[in-house]
């Protein structure tokens, strides 16, 4: 993938949290497309996007410029990216559930300026001056900047430097966090600045509001079926009603099997797996920072407004079905993550009692997607950041932006 701005297909990589899954097939480039032309079609029978879109305004469907299926953290700023590039753009944004209440509602929303190649640090910078305007524009939002330190092995300062952004001013130090008693043999500590978690659900909540005079959404709407030719697209959705767009952004989560875009998507090789975050039920300190267990994949956040720490860890249960995914831990998640609570933090091990279960999409070796799904670039397919949904959403957004051809050129929104 470059970091440009153009129009293409491309994969998007993540950050050393993204497991590498197997590759996909390459997905043709997006093409502008013409006035629709021929009969309507009928999405309910015809196969996947090998359709002509019907003309705009079918007798039973409403018209938007672009439509947004997905109302999560990602979701919302790719509809407030395309209001910030074209104000006057009609902007229907779609969910089968409430705003924020998948993925996003239990994400962490830990955001460090890091990434593991040139193309995620270059997104992640984005995203970071991203939360850093919007934080500074909106002082009100549930954005709180934290101080952090990263442990890993003396040996791993060369790699640490390459993969931490320059705006981390990444350095060592000697004083640990209260919780770190002491570091593991070889070990080191290294502060880092840029460092920040939001509480994403209430934040993509109030994104949503302000947004609600010039967007229109859909929620307790699912999409069933998505057709796509030269002139646009149209979705049908619960309850018979008709919708047509210019474009649409489909940015599901983890709901990557959705009958509506399964074989869509399928090219693209991403897979759904469970995420694990456990909750240190003690209070931290008002002082307390983020603690990054480099080598172990995981990290410690204070999590303030809510009064507890949580810990994420890797869990590597693959190809799983988030509609059937239950949202408790087991003992097995218990036990991982007191051991290795034990190892870093062996205080807080006694009071991990509690946490979270969801799932997430990764793309092909970590990387995630931002590509047009379809020959005329009408269907737009967002997401399979692989944990890291809040950190790059930004980015994300305006490169998904960047595939609807019909917008001007971007300009940055911040407020």
């Amino acid at each position: 993938m470059t970091t440009d701005r153009a129009g293409s297909c491309r994969p998007l990589s993540t950050d050393p949290e993204a497991h590498p899954v197997p590759a996909a097939p390459t997905t043709h480039t997006a093409a502008p497309g013409g006035p629709a032309a021929g009969p309507a079609a009928d999405p309910t029978t015809a196969p996947a996007y090998r359709t002509t879109a019907p003309r705009a305004g079918g007798p039973t469907g409403a018209r938007t410029d672009v439509a947004v299926v997905g109302a999560g953290i990602l979701g919302v700023l790719i509809a407030r990216e395309v209001l910030s590039r074209d104000p006057s753009a009609t902007v229907t944004v779609l969910d089968r559930d409430m705003i924020g209440s998948g993925a996003t509602r239990r994400s962490a929303g830990l955001h460090f300026p890091r990434g593991a190649d040139d193309t995620v640090r270059a997104l992640a910078a984005e995203s970071e001056r991203f939360y850093a305007d919007l934080h500074t524009a909106r002082p009100d939002l549930p954005i709180h900047p934290l101080d952090m330190t990263v442990l890993a092995p003396e040996s791993a300062e060369e790699a640490l430097r390459e993969t931490y952004l320059p705006e981390a001013k990444l350095r060592w130090t000697g004083e640990l966090p209260p919780c770190v008693p002491a570091l593991p043999k070889d070990f080191g500590a290294w502060e880092a600045d840029g460092c920040q978690y939001a509480d994403v659900h209430a934040l993509t909540q109030l994104l949503a509001a302000g947004l609600r005079p010039a967007v229109s959404f859909r929620e307790g709407v699912a999409v069933r079926t998505v057709a796509a030719g030269p002139g646009g697209a149209r979705l049908t959705l619960t309850g018979g009603a008709t919708l047509d767009a210019g474009h649409v952004v489909i940015a599901p989560g983890p709901w990557l099997e959705e009958p509506a875009w399964r074989e869509l998507v399928a090219p693209l090789g991403a897979r759904v797996k469970k995420v694990v975050a456990l909750h240190v039920e003690t209070p931290p300190a008002p002082g307390d920072r983020a603690v990054v267990l480099h080598e172990e994949d995981a990290f410690l956040l204070p999590v303030h407004h809510r009064g507890h720490w949580l810990l994420s860890y890797t869990c590597r249960e693959w190809d799983t079905d988030p509609a059937t995914v239950g949202p408790a831990v087991t003992a097995g998640h218990l036990r991982e993550g007191r051991a290795l609570l034990t190892r870093y933090a062996p205080a807080l091990a006694a009071h991990c009692r509690s946490g979270r279960v969801f799932c997430d999409a990764y793309g092909p070796h970590g990387t995630p997607l931002v590509t047009a799904l379809d020959p005329y670039g009408r269907l737009v397919f967002a997401g399979a950041a692989g944990g890291s949904g809040y950190r790059l959403a930004p980015a994300l957004a305006a490169r998904a932006a960047d595939l609807i051809p019909s917008l001007p050129s971007p300009r940055k929104a911040t407020t």
